[in-house]
């Protein structure tokens, strides 16, 4: 393709990703940069016959005007990124220094919002994306083995928990696990203790939450993986039988090699997914046991004092994170690519 006929073919896709990309990510890092302006405070001496009182009031005409000034807010540079709420510097050399165990060293940063966020982050990334490949694929070996009859219904239902919006599965599945649900009616019987309640343990609702991140995203690795199998070299398959390969040793040297593209393809967008976790929190109510990333920005926008610059610090903080998970991946893909270039 000529360079011209490609520069015109691209063109639309390039100025939808500028709009709709770039130009948002370079607004968010604008604003985690800056912070509102203080409000202008003047003090009024009132004096009656008796006495003289001092009273601090905000100047309302003065603030306005600061604000149309610099609509921006007032310039801090990283300072918001460093703070308590966030990265919190100080506070984590402070911890390192006055803790006698690495233990404890954790324990002091649990206290802080931001690592407290990223630790569920982080431990829901890393549970929740390889479980997801391992399930979606054994679902789909399962389906493919299914009567050709019964093979659409099976995919029908398997597909249900990736159908339902995540909100409303994640609110379906809190009250089944709620005392008066039905798993948690049967938790309490089954470890025969009535009080047993899965929201008031920390541990627990963290299983909770993982456990729905697997059921909601298992069905697609299912669809890709099974797609993946409907493309198997059967040729090597029936020269792997004949041989007397076993279906396990099917799976490993002639299967799970030939799915490895889709592997990593199901690999990069759980990992993009799973570090966004935000809808099982809110759905679950579980922010007192968990918190994302994704939760802390939503935290910072609501409310009457919208908190835009700190909301936009964990947004950049977000999409580096993000870009550093897929790194790996996405190094390895390009080595795959050019070696067999």
């Amino acid at each position: 393709m000529k360079h011209r006929t490609f520069f015109w073919f691209f063109l639309p896709t390039g100025l939808a990703m500028l709009l709709f990309i770039a130009m948002p990510i370079v607004s968010v890092v604008t604003q985690s940069l800056f912070t509102p302006h203080e409000a202008v405070l003047v003090t009024v001496e009132t004096c009656t016959p008796f006495s003289c009182a001092q009273e601090t009031t905000i100047d309302q005409e003065a603030t306005a005007a600061l604000r149309e000034q610099s609509p921006m807010g007032r310039f801090v540079g990283f300072d918001i990124y460093t703070d308590r709420g966030h990265l919190a510097f100080s506070e984590v050399a402070q911890a390192w220094h006055s803790s006698d165990s690495f233990g404890e060293f954790l324990k002091q940063l649990n206290n802080l919002p931001f690592y407290r966020a990223m630790g569920f982050t982080i431990v829901f990334v890393f549970v929740v994306t390889p479980l997801v490949i391992v399930m979606g694929l054994l679902i789909a070996l399962a389906v493919n083995t299914v009567n050709a009859r019964l093979k659409g219904i099976v995919i029908f239902f398997s597909l249900l928990p990736f159908v339902i919006t995540p909100l409303i599965g994640a609110l379906v599945l809190f009250w089944m696990i709620d005392s008066r649900g039905i798993i948690g009616t049967a938790l309490q019987w089954m470890a025969g203790d009535p009080s047993l309640s899965l929201k008031a343990s920390t541990g627990l609702m963290w299983i909770s939450l993982m456990i729905y991140g697997v059921w909601h995203a298992a069905p697609f690795a299912f669809v890709i993986f099974y797609a993946g199998l409907q493309t198997l070299p059967m040729d090597q398959i029936e020269a792997a039988q004949i041989d007397g390969a076993s279906r396990l040793q099917r799976l490993r040297y002639v299967i799970i090699p030939h799915l490895m593209p889709l592997v990593t393809f199901v690999a990069l967008i759980q990992l993009m997914d799973n570090f966004r976790v935000f809808e099982p929190i809110v759905g679950f109510n579980a922010s007192a046991h968990a918190t994302s990333l994704s939760w802390a920005i939503f935290n910072d926008l609501g409310g009457e004092t919208r908190q835009l610059s700190s909301a936009a610090a964990t947004s950049v903080i977000t999409i580096l994170g993000v870009a550093l998970l897929l790194s790996p991946v996405l190094v390895r893909t390009w080595r795959d690519y050019k070696g067999k270039v």
